[in-house]
């Protein structure tokens, strides 16, 4: 038993020579730890310009956030993922019905959100 703890007292010291804390890195160090996707780095590229608006990744997300998170599970599933409302009903367990107007509904919101804020969001 001590021979056990005197290993596992060993392993332990051994392992903390390697850490560090975050506090301890150097800002070039702590960069490495993270990558940031371009597309939300506001390169004009990756925006479009629809009827004289300006439609970045980040304001569309927003505007998804603004979902109910029913309705934002059949916007995903359907625009996303490509499937049909037959089977996101299955997915879901809900009347066909009910995804047809839940993405409707949710287009209709997603279009006047972005009409109404993408001058707000123009960086």
């Amino acid at each position: 038993m001590k021979n056990e703890a005197i290993n596992i007292y060993n392993e332990r010291k051994q392992r903390q020579a390697k850490e560090m804390t975050f506090s301890d890195l150097t800002s070039q160090e702590e960069n490495q730890l993270y990558t940031l996707d371009k597309q939300y780095e506001g390169e004009e590229g990756e925006c479009l310009q629809v009827a004289g608006k300006r439609v970045t990744p980040i304001l569309l997300a927003e505007a998804m956030r603004t979902l109910p998170i029913e309705k934002r599970k059949t916007v995903l599933l359907y625009y996303f993922f490509d499937k049909s409302d037959v089977e996101i009903a299955e997915l879901l367990e809900i009347p066909r019905s009910t995804v047809q107007y839940r993405r409707t509904s949710s287009f209709k919101r997603l279009k006047r959100f972005l009409e109404e804020h993408a001058d707000d969001w123009d960086d």
